[in-house]
């Protein structure tokens, strides 16, 4: 949603600005990362301009770590963002399901993940929609670290470490 965005472009300006801050972690709320875009919203007209591929370009240019961490569900969008993180922890389902509804992924997935998993599993994950789990996306290559509760934890972890 649009102050989804907004929030993650202004948290992400902010943070790379003070220079206390030595790392960023993205987290979802309620327990899920993020199920991607309302498809309702793409027949709306554009609202000033804000679009998820920038915003994902943002967190990817970031000088400053950036570590996602994934619980629940990562999504289309939602594992577009994760993408752009240079790190990621997860307990999660992940997938790019937009194709089985005739749309491909539109905030650079299907560049950024053939880069991370290779191009067969990547192939494979954006043609068909298919939803991984966390363990599978840790043999792939798609996480840095699973772990069973408190991705929040594990990613603070991560980010000192970093």
């Amino acid at each position: 949603s649009l102050p989804v965005l907004q929030a993650l472009e202004d948290g992400l300006k902010k943070a790379n600005a003070d220079p206390s801050v030595k790392a960023i972690m993205i987290c979802g709320d309620n327990g899920k990362f993020s199920a991607g875009a309302d498809i309702r919203g793409f027949s709306s007209p554009k609202r000033g301009g804000l679009a998820l591929g920038p915003v994902v370009s943002l967190i990817e240019k970031s000088e400053k770590p950036v570590v996602a961490a994934i619980e629940g569900i990562a999504l289309g969008g939602g594992l577009e963002v994760a993408l752009g993180c240079h790190y990621r922890i997860a307990h999660a389902q992940m997938g790019l399901p937009e194709v089985t509804i005739g749309l491909l992924p539109g905030a650079e997935g299907t560049q950024r993940l053939p880069r991370l998993i290779g191009v067969p599993a990547a192939l494979d994950m954006i043609t068909t929609g298919r939803h991984v789990p966390a363990i599978t996306a840790l043999k792939l290559g798609l996480v840095d670290e699973v772990v069973e509760e408190n991705t929040v934890e594990a990613a603070i972890c991560l980010a000192n470490k970093v």
